[in-house]
Formats: structure tokens, sequence, C-alpha cells
């Protein structure tokens, strides 16, 4: 079944908000998750479906980040820059920590459905 969404496209917006640490729009419900209608659940769920796509390529692209990290931290020989890289490094790896954690929500949300449904 197709379901065509048409919530408004302004309160849509602002049932999300940008995080410039993970660069993807979060989820911040203005109205909790069981006080909307079929519609605007399913705008919400169509629009997180779009941002979750790109999730995949955030995370290579921290990779790619990491890989070249750590050829620059292999041949550098100041510690003090070594330690910077470091945490840059983990810094990264903590992005791409939070960027699976959101990947998985919709599973999580699925999960949940059918607990409530089955």
């Amino acid at each position: 079944m197709v379901i065509q969404v048409k919530a408004d496209d302004a309160w849509l917006e602002t049932q999300f908000v940008w995080d410039g640490r993970l660069g993807i729009p979060l989820p911040r419900f203005v109205v909790p998750w069981d006080e909307m209608d079929a519609e605007k659940r399913a705008a919400v769920v169509e629009r997180w479906e779009a941002v979750r796509g790109r999730i995949p390529d955030a995370i290579m692209a921290r990779e790619a980040d990491i890989r070249r990290m750590l050829d620059d931290m292999f041949e550098e020989e100041d510690f003090g820059r070594c330690c910077s890289l470091n945490g840059e490094i983990a810094e990264a790896a903590s992005v791409i920590h939070d960027l699976q954690i959101w990947y998985r929500t919709q599973q999580d949300l699925e999960e949940e459905d059918i607990k409530r449904h089955g």
C-alpha cells in the first residue's frame, strides 16, 4: 500500500534540526510521536528515510578521513601533532558510531510498531 504524504512541508521541517557534528538533520519532534496522526507520521518517516539513506555515504567519508589521518600520523615526527591527529581520529570514530546508531533508528521504530500491532 502506498501512502501519499500531504503533511505541511513547513511543519515537517520543524520536526528536524541540523546537527553540524554529524552532518545530517535529526528528528526533534515538537509533538510526541504517539500524538501525531497517521499522515504526519508517514511524512516524518518519509523524510527520515531520505536522511537515513545518506548516512552510509557519510560514514564512508569519515572512514576515509580516518585512513588519511592515520597515514599522516604514521609519517608525523612531531609528538604534539600526533596527539592532535589522535584526537581528531577519536572524534571521527565517535561520529561514525553516532551515525550508525541513527542509521538503526528506523529498524527500532519498525520493531516497536510490530510489537504494538502484532
